[in-house]
């Protein structure tokens, strides 16, 4: 695979991803557990079969190599799914969409924690930048009584980081089987809840349908998207590219829902999305470029 078809494939996944918040906000009746019940059964089947494709058939195997590391970001992902669901219920999807982008920042600052790992004297600046935008953007919704889809979504950006920061402990260098466990255990999770409450599992066959089509087409095909396409692209530029999630969330939010962030959320967005790149572009000095 060339370079150009790499960074083709990231930006699609990306732009499939993007389209999830609007999705979620299509359901009238499921509520948080019931969509991430059967976005999770979407989700499985695809990357069930990209594991076995890329493992030669030994999907079980490689998924049971994941290890507690794999246990461990599988639940962060589970953190991260949920709590994206329920946040762009209850926030802007610019919001959401803006503090899910502080991953990065999140995944560095445990990085320094928990493995050691240097934090670049860049990076440190570049979240100071960010933190002026998140401040801004949760000051905004604390006026508005959305405070709380803010802080599910900085608890979704949390749980990708673990995940992140999971994968990196284990030296797992495939992730697929933690998407995948993650993807399970969510399931499992929602599944729990949802009998647990007494709604049940039943809602609408539309709304199943749209839940199944985000976690297969939306979710899982930009994750098998975003897998080839990393394969040929360094980590830093993988983070400029992956942007179009971040910056076309909101433009879907406009177009299909009327739904406009106030000034001060574009104003503390765009602060974000600047600390991200400028760190992402200082990050490219510091990795050396895969061959293409």
């Amino acid at each position: 695979m060339g370079y150009a078809t790499g960074v083709i494939m990231v930006l699609c996944a990306g732009m499939f991803w993007s389209i999830i918040p609007v999705g979620v906000r299509s359901f009238e009746e499921a509520d948080v557990w019931q969509i991430l019940l059967y976005r999770s059964m979407g989700l499985l089947p695809i990357t069930l079969w990209l594991i076995h494709y890329q493992s030669n058939g030994q999907a079980f195997q490689t998924i049971r190599q994941s290890g507690l590391s794999g246990l461990l970001g599988a639940a962060g992902l589970v953190a991260a799914y949920a709590g994206g669901i329920a946040s762009v219920r209850l926030t802007t999807i610019a919001n959401a969409a803006f503090l899910f982008a502080t991953a990065p920042f999140l995944t560095a600052i445990l990085g320094w924690i928990i493995l050691r790992e240097p934090l670049r004297r860049t990076t440190a600046v570049a979240l100071a930048i960010a933190i002026v935008g998140i401040y801004l953007m949760v000051s905004d919704s604390v006026s508005k009584g959305n405070w709380i889809g803010d802080v599910l979504a900085f608890v979704s950006a949390i749980g990708f980081s673990v995940f992140a920061i999971s994968l990196r402990a284990g030296k797992l260098r495939n992730s697929l089987p933690v998407v995948f466990l993650g993807g399970l255990f969510a399931l499992l999770l929602a599944l729990l809840m949802s009998v647990s409450s007494g709604n049940g599992i039943a809602i609408p066959l539309h709304e199943i349908a749209i839940a199944l089509a985000i976690g297969a087409f939306l979710l899982g095909s930009g994750m098998i998207l975003f897998t080839f396409g990393s394969k040929v692209i360094p980590a830093a530029e993988l983070a400029l590219l992956c942007m179009t999630e971040v910056v076309f969330a909101p433009v879907w939010a406009w177009w299909f829902l009327n739904e406009l962030p106030g000034h001060t959320v574009v104003l503390g967005g765009g602060i974000v999305v600047f600390a991200i790149v400028l760190n992402a572009l200082t990050g490219l000095r510091h990795k050396p470029a895969l061959p293409h």
